[in-house]
């Protein structure tokens, strides 16, 4: 097993009202841990407490309770080991397609040649060296994406946060960057592999892109349900069709509705193998792992 990125034990979070100042619960008795190099989708009902457990990962919302580590240590505000991808581009206007990559390593006071000239490949790994030069408006909503994307990488980040990046896309818009970010996450052109934290409302786009799934509760969230996406990649079109592509599907709609998992009758290439005796969660917080159609070493 490889090395713990991320780590939260027994994490309360939440927000204060800004009059009176009362304290309303997002995340309550929240454990995960998300292991190096590891590509984790966090699903879950609107409201539960996801975006928010994100942000806190960001270093946007403090912790009120708990532990929330990265590497070993204590997230107590914004760093240069996280980039976070928005689910609006928010490009800059008034800069071009390479500044607005370029604004993280200008930030953070590390322009050089050598940032440049990786703010460049990155364009290219996103299929975009053509429109360096160009302006946000003169781009497409996917494109635009492409340079969140490309411009969240550019730091060099340890872990990289996606908060619905694609939500706000046409749908084969959305297929297509789901691809593309498949294969920058696996490509050897931005540096090391990433460590990949992924917030979705989408069930298949969580089953395509994901090493594990976790399916929190409703608010305040706790890990309802743990999804072992256990297919090699890379995943094709013709697996998003599969009948376990589907099973997969249907497991993570039955925690978010609440309802009892389908019984499943193992057998030599659909088997679900349950972690713990329970795969639900009650008001506990424990946690299920679920297990479909092992990959054959």
């Amino acid at each position: 097993m490889s090395a713990i990125c991320l780590d939260a034990r027994d994490l309360l979070l939440g927000h204060k009202a800004r009059r009176g100042g009362a304290f309303s619960t997002a995340c309550l008795d929240l454990n995960l841990q998300i292991h190096d190099e590891e590509f984790v989708v966090i699903v879950g009902p609107s409201g539960c407490g996801k975006t928010t457990f994100l942000e806190a990962v960001a270093g946007l919302v403090p912790v009120a309770g708990g532990a929330l580590e990265l590497g070993g240590r204590a997230i107590t505000g914004p760093g240069p080991e996280r980039s976070l991808v928005f689910q609006h581009a928010s490009l800059y206007p008034w800069r071009t397609v390479l500044d607005n990559v370029l604004f993280g390593p200008q930030v953070q006071g590390r322009l050089s040649a050598e940032t440049r000239k990786r703010a460049e490949e990155l364009l290219d790994v996103v299929g975009l060296a053509e429109v360096a030069k160009k302006y946000p408006h003169e781009l497409s909503g996917g494109m635009k994406q492409r340079v969140n994307l490309a411009r969240a990488l550019a730091t060099d980040p340890t872990l990289l946060l996606l908060d619905e990046p694609f939500g706000a896309l046409d749908a084969q818009t959305r297929e297509t960057l789901q691809d593309e970010l498949l294969r920058i996450w696996q490509a050897g052109a931005v540096g090391t592999k990433k460590t990949a934290m992924f917030v979705t409302h989408d069930v298949n786009e969580a089953v395509l892109l994901a090493d594990r799934v976790l399916v929190f509760s409703p608010s305040p969230a706790h890990v309802a349900l743990e999804v072992v996406i256990d297919v090699p990649r890379p995943r094709d079109a013709a697996w998003r069709r599969s009948a376990e592509f589907l099973a997969y599907g249907d497991k993570i709609l039955s925690a978010l509705h609440h309802e009892p998992a389908p019984a499943s009758e193992p057998n030599h290439d659909n088997s679900v193998t349950p972690a713990h005796d329970d795969t639900t969660t009650g008001a506990s917080g424990t946690v299920g792992e679920l297990r479909l159609g092992a990959a054959t070493p």
